[in-house]
């Protein structure tokens, strides 16, 4: 298949997994759009992670790019344990008894890989199983086992999901594999570490010290996927490094019917605090087996871009499906359209999201970060370039949408892969962005052979002059010429 040359503004999310762990496929993803890879935790050893981590490193040298790594802790997620024969229907009134034993011993008897929630649940309580296509509803409670009363019938299966909405359930956060997961991302230099089932921000503060403890000072991205998260959204996003839908759990957790809602809301909290947001589950999920989308998975990614997203995840796609690489050609497609019909919207004016104000100390960024966007709009601008040394600059541009190519650099490799996460950014492996003088010659001789400019085009450039305690306090306006000054070039 052939790739697209121009990349989409909104980052691809592609999970590893056996359908596509080699490097040759790393390495054919990130040309088809992939701009970090998911590690998911909850599947696969430690063992399995660092290989595919290598296969990632690797490729991404081969092709002199940068591309982040996500680790997806696998998070408290509560299951069922293993039924006698594999499975267990229920019939609507029917009486189900949970026990807290390590495995069911009678027709009608369930586990739970967490029996302590058992002692939390109350007469009332819902009890959602198999991806809530099962309702059960709480009917008595003892010391022995919990009696509830089947609502909604189904078939039920060992080791699949359990969800209790709104009860207040004494789960840690983090349990011993996911402690042992966050430690091996922080000696593997991970990007990204997802916390997942988020409900407080103390749960994010938990994990980073964590991280801290082991020399890690990876960014965390908080899963909003319970409905205790989004009582305290706004501290959350605040805590965390950036967000993700993640609506696979969310659904539910919450009433369904209302999860496009909640993630409007989520995606607005991220873009007012300048955190990067992820929206994920299910949004290509028919390609896992077909070639071609569903129309409706389509204009779910179409909306998810339109309401401001990040970027966008593939999951069982590209983990599991027959059609990873389809499926990452087709979500860039599809985002390439509705980032077009998007700017077509605001031509007749510039787009402001409503930020967090910024801190005194970064007030000459932030400005001269609007600044230099609004310059290159008015200017009709072909590129604009963000030197930065954490990577906040090119951050709080980002969040802007500007819309034209914006290219960041920085001398940190750290900060260039998490630049692959946020939107419009494109982040410029090798350039000497230490160095002022050859910095603007460099990358205009890589656009002007990627066909992102041509002669008489303009560029600005945004970096700092070393006066100012390293702030971006510098906006360059640069006319091209026909042939870009002689330097190393990429």
């Amino acid at each position: 298949m052939s790739f697209p040359l121009r990349p989409s503004q909104t980052k691809i999310v592609a999970t590893v997994g056996p359908a596509c762990d080699s490097r040759e496929m790393i390495r054919s993803l990130i040309l088809a759009g992939v701009d970090v890879f998911r590690l998911n935790a909850a599947h696969g050893a430690l063992e399995d992670h660092t290989r595919r981590l290598k296969a990632i490193r690797d490729a991404e040298a081969e092709l002199q790019c940068s591309v982040a790594v996500l680790l997806d802790l696998a998070g408290p997620k509560i299951r069922l344990g293993e039924i006698p024969g594999g499975s267990l229907e229920c019939h609507a009134n029917d009486r189900v008894r949970f026990v807290k034993g390590p495995a069911a011993s009678g027709t009608g008897e369930l586990t739970t890989t967490f029996p302590a929630v058992l002692d939390d649940l109350e007469v009332g309580n819902r009890v959602l199983l198999a991806d809530g296509l099962v309702e059960l509803e709480v009917v008595e409670v003892s010391t022995e086992a919990v009696i509830c009363r089947v609502v909604q019938p189904g078939v039920v299966r060992s080791r699949q999901g359990m969800h209790v909405p709104g009860a207040k359930l004494r789960v840690r956060i983090l349990d011993e594999a996911d402690l042992a997961a966050a430690a091996w991302a922080a000696r593997h230099g991970v990007d990204f570490v997802g916390l997942s089932f988020v409900r407080t921000p103390e749960d994010v503060s938990a994990l980073r010290e964590h991280l801290l403890q082991h020399g890690s000072d990876a960014q965390i991205i908080a899963k909003i996927e319970k409905a205790e998260a989004l009582d305290r959204l706004e501290e959350i996003v605040a805590a965390a490094d950036g967000v993700m839908v993640a609506r696979g759990d969310l659904g539910v957790e919450t009433d369904i019917a209302r999860l496009a809602v909640a993630q409007k809301k989520i995606i607005d909290a991220a873009r007012r605090h300048c955190k990067p947001v992820v929206v994920a589950t299910q949004m290509l999920d028919s390609m896992q087996h077909s070639p071609l989308p569903t129309r409706a998975e389509v204009t779910d990614v179409a909306n998810a871009v339109l309401d401001g997203a990040d970027a966008c995840m593939l999951s069982g796609e590209t983990a599991i499906g027959r059609f990873p690489l389809e499926s990452v050609a087709m979500m860039h497609r599809i985002a390439l359209a509705a980032e077009e019909y998007a700017r077509s919207r605001a031509r007749d004016g510039l787009p402001v999201p409503q930020i967090v104000s910024p801190a005194r100390e970064d007030s000459i960024t932030e400005a001269t970060a609007f600044h230099a966007g609004a310059l290159a709009t008015t200017l009709d601008a072909k590129l604009l370039i963000v030197a930065t040394h954490s990577g906040k600059t090119a951050l709080r541009i980002s969040k802007y949408r500007f819309g034209m190519p914006t290219v960041g650099v920085a001398s940190n490799p750290t900060a260039l892969r998490r630049m692959a996460l946020y939107w419009g950014i494109i982040p410029l492996a090798q350039a000497p962005a230490t160095e002022s003088h050859r910095l603007l010659p460099f990358v205009t001789r890589w656009a002007m052979r990627r066909n992102m400019i041509a002669a008489g085009d303009l560029i600005v450039s945004l970096r700092g002059t070393g006066l100012a305690n390293d702030q971006q306090n510098a906006i360059l306006v640069h006319r091209v010429t026909d042939t870009p000054p002689t330097d190393d070039g990429p």
